[in-house]
Parts: structure tokens; C-alpha cells; sequence
């Protein structure tokens, strides 16, 4: 059997890099996972993925796919023009416990395959 590598893709075939991630509640209980990205491939290539765009993060691990669809998607600009892209962050609304455990487990195995430390926060 061949292990699936974790990946994080916007568009199907085309990984991103995730470069940090942060995780939140909100007053009313919502889980927020806020991904951001130094740089997006999907940019890059745009134009010839704009049809396989579905308005949705896919997550792929060893467990299988998770599908989610952001709340928002920023972009950050920068330099001395104002339009260099200094990073993209892609915000989650998470609301149920399974759903919440089933992301932990995807970030647990991405940080594993990709070199990151991961863990919640103390205290």
C-alpha cells in the first residue's frame, strides 16, 4: 500500500504550501482555523485552473479527503507599490466536535510529513 503524502490543494492536482496556521473560537463557539500561504501555485497558474475552481479547500490524508469551503479568502499586499502578494490567509468556520477532531488529525499528519511542529496552545 502506498502512503498519501498530506496535502492542502485549492485547485484538484496543484498542492499548496502551507506556511502557518492559526486556531481560534469565537464568541459563540465556533472553531476558526486560519491558514495562510507565503505564496500560492494556484496564482501562478490561474488562468488554466479557473474550471476546476469548486469554491473549496480540499484536505487529503491517509485517513481520505476532507472538502471544506472557506468563510473568506485575503489577500495581503505589500512592497513598495502596494502590489507585491505577501501572503493569502484562508479562514475556517468549524462547528462540530467531529468535524474539529477529523481537522486536528489531517494537521497532526501534515506537520509530521512537512517538517512543522504542531500542537495547541498551553495554559
Amino acid at each position: 500500500m502506498t502512503a498519501v503524502i498530506p496535502s492542502i490543494e485549492f485547485f484538484e492536482g496543484l498542492p499548496e504550501d502551507l506556511s502557518g496556521v492559526s486556531l481560534r473560537r469565537n464568541r459563540a463557539g465556533v472553531r476558526i482555523v486560519l491558514f495562510s500561504f507565503d505564496r500560492l501555485r494556484a496564482i501562478d497558474r490561474f488562468n488554466s485552473y479557473t474550471k476546476r475552481f469548486a469554491n473549496a479547500l480540499k484536505l487529503t490524508d491517509s485517513e481520505g479527503e476532507i472538502s471544506i469551503e472557506p468563510s473568506s479568502v485575503q489577500f495581503i499586499f505589500g512592497g513598495d507599490e502596494g502590489d507585491e502578494l505577501k501572503r493569502v490567509e484562508c479562514k475556517l468556520e468549524i462547528d462540530r466536535d467531529d468535524h474539529w477532531e477529523r481537522l486536528m488529525r489531517f494537521m497532526q499528519r501534515y506537520a509530521e510529513a512537512n517538517g512543522m511542529e504542531y500542537g495547541e496552545a498551553k495554559g
